[in-house]
């Protein structure tokens, strides 16, 4: 085993990742001086909800494409062969599923915060759960995905490694709080744009070095690493087509469906149908961005075989692996391994701003709002500028606790990725089972969340014995990228051997079936009752063979509609919209009512 080789910058490699930092921090002071210059927490939180389509997509896209999953694919790949591609088999259904079930839902609503939807189907314990449990899981993972790539870019290049995690945070950290979502959104734009450049460049470079695109192929298929098809439906195998088709189906819904940092963009957009469209257009971005990954993979493996640098002691870990392979290609090519690694800040970089801004919004929406009825716009925006910067500095601290943890960085990974499947579950409850009540959906997310921890570190301490990590994570919302894995732990149990692709779903489902025996011991939820646009028919359209009275008996006739409708028959009032173009918050009664409506109480007509 050879020592740990050091490759370094050269002036263009500084210059051109110095460039990438400015310009992040130049779109924020462009929206913090321009516009409505942020005064109001719509401009700041939501944009003003007047984004486009195409901005909203490639923002979605870049929250999902962060520095690990850059680094993650291609060694998973270079390893294990295309197996992996299969993954993308669950971008259908899991992002057709959020456009036409959660975003619908979740736009008419009109919300800012997701768990706002929470306590409008519960109540308001449930809605500070599940924003508990969201910050919990973010916090633990802002300081990871900004830690790993500097870590491994300072032991490839001995680039400065606190110099590296300060430049990001602070950089992140100020074009959040000055320039918001808007900031957030287009810098993400931006840095998409500079991933596909790192990417491609490392692509066609190492694959003309290694004799063409052809050579690399015939290479890999003599290695064997092109994979069939793999029906295998065992759930502890690592990677099957059912694990990853189906498997990851749950992860792109706790991701895409639920989770606040892209729910978020979907809401900033000008129409509903404008955000269903960002879905379908992130569709084949995806694509795309899995389909780099897995050809910088094969081009490592044209480039060093079976010989690879972790053999050989060239690097410590599977994640330096890319970026010794990208300074190896660029040895003779200055300024393009800055390129890579402005590429791979930029997935770093548009995970954490999305956080930062995501972690505001929940934490002013649902912890600050509810208690401070009588606060200011000003104030209010003040202070979301104020939480943005604050969790900035948590991300910072959170990036020197990751240094000290060592290889509990891993069990970070995946307790992150363990809280998204219950978020997931509770969210599904409320959404397609009317007579769940608030009593069972407590009770199913506690219980969601012990069997996640329960499986997570049971998985984590058999596997003690052999160090070899656990899968990093793909993003700021529990999407995993593989990395190097173990594939028998040293004792078996079917439970702690499971596929972490099966986390999700297999917790998502606890949260249910424990939520609704519960819901239907303690007395279920009346239909009547529910507020309107919080449940999607999805039973009523599965079963609309049956008659509609048996249909009332098991709650399955709740539409969808186009219009929010409240009903509060306890105080003798009702309330019919007739146009859902602006909404409002009635101050008594804390719920969403239209501008436009009739109002009919004590037997009288009020417009």
């Amino acid at each position: 085993m050879g020592e740990v080789v050091q490759m370094h910058f050269t002036t263009p490699d500084y210059v051109i990742f110095a460039l990438l930092l400015v310009a992040s921090t130049c779109i924020g002071l462009f929206y913090a001086l321009s516009g409505g210059r942020q005064r109001t927490t719509q401009e700041f939180l939501l944009a003003d909800r007047s984004m486009s389509c195409l901005p909203v997509s490639l923002s979605l896209l870049a929250t999902f494409q962060s520095a690990v999953a850059i680094l993650g694919a291609p060694s998973e790949i270079y390893t294990y062969g295309t197996q992996y591609w299969f993954l993308g088999v669950s971008y259908f259904l899991g992002l057709l599923i959020p456009a036409h079930i959660f975003i619908p839902v979740f736009y008419r609503l009109r919300l800012t915060s997701a768990y706002e939807y929470l306590e409008l189907r519960f109540n308001k314990t449930v809605r500070i759960m599940g924003t508990v449990t969201f910050i919990f899981q973010m916090v633990i993972y802002m300081g990871v995905v900004l830690y790993a790539p500097a870590l491994a870019l300072n032991a490839v290049t001995g680039f400065d490694l606190w110099g590296a995690v300060l430049a990001m945070g602070l950089v992140c950290t100020l074009y959040t709080t000055l320039g918001g979502l808007k900031a957030v959104i287009w810098t993400d734009v931006f840095q998409t744009i500079v991933m596909f450049a790192g990417q491609l460049a490392v692509i066609v470079v190492g694959a003309h070095q290694a004799g063409g695109m052809g050579e690399v192929w015939r290479k890999a298929m003599n290695g064997s690493r092109i994979a069939s098809l793999d029906l295998n439906p065992d759930p502890t195998e690592r990677h099957t087509f059912w694990t990853l088709g189906v498997g990851g189906v749950f992860l792109m819904l706790a991701l895409y469906g639920v989770n606040q940092a892209q729910v978020q963009r979907y809401l900033s957009s000008r129409t509903e149908r404008e955000a269903i469209m960002s879905c379908y257009v992130v569709f084949p971005c995806q694509q795309v961005v899995l389909c780099l990954g897995c050809l910088m993979g094969l081009v490592m493996f044209a480039r060093y075989g079976e010989d690879s640098p972790l053999d050989k002691g060239y690097v410590k870990t599977n994640d330096q692996m890319v970026l010794y392979f990208v300074m190896d290609v660029f040895k003779d090519l200055p300024g393009l391994p800055g390129l890579f690694v402005a590429c791979l800040f930029s997935g770093a970089l548009s995970t954490i701003s999305s956080a930062f801004n995501s972690l505001a919004t929940v934490t002013m929406e649902d912890l600050i709002k509810p208690y401070c009825p009588g606060m200011t716009e000003a104030k209010a925006t003040l202070l979301s500028k104020g939480l943005a910067l604050a969790y900035g500095l948590v991300c910072l601290a959170m990036a020197y606790i990751a240094s000290l943890m060592g290889s509990v960085l891993q069990a970070a990974f995946s307790i992150f990725g363990m809280v998204g499947g219950p978020l997931l579950g509770l969210f599904c409850l409320g959404m397609f089972f009317p007579w769940a009540n608030s009593i069972g959906a407590i009770v199913g997310l506690v219980a969601g969340l012990v069997m996640a921890f329960w499986i997570g570190i049971g998985n984590f301490i058999s596997r003690m014995a052999v160090p070899t990590p656990l899968p990093p994570f793909i993003n700021a919302t529990a999407m995993p990228v593989p990395g190097n894995m173990t594939t028998a732990p040293p004792f078996k149990s079917a439970l702690y051997s499971l596929s972490y692709l099966w986390y999700s779903a297999h917790n998502s489902t606890t949260v249910v079936i424990v939520g609704l025996i519960v819901s239907l011991l303690t007395g279920p939820s009346k239909e009547k009752y529910l507020t309107p646009g919080t449940v999607y028919p999805v039973l009523g359209n599965l079963l609309f063979f049956l008659p509609e009275r048996y249909r009332e008996k098991l709650c399955c006739v709740t539409p969808l509609p186009h219009k929010v409708f409240f009903s509060q028959l306890g105080r003798g009032l009702v309330v019919s919209a007739l146009s859902d173009s602006t909404v409002h918050r009635f101050p008594d009664l804390e719920v969403l009512i239209p501008e436009f409506l009739e109002v009919q109480q004590d037997g009288k007509l009020y417009k």
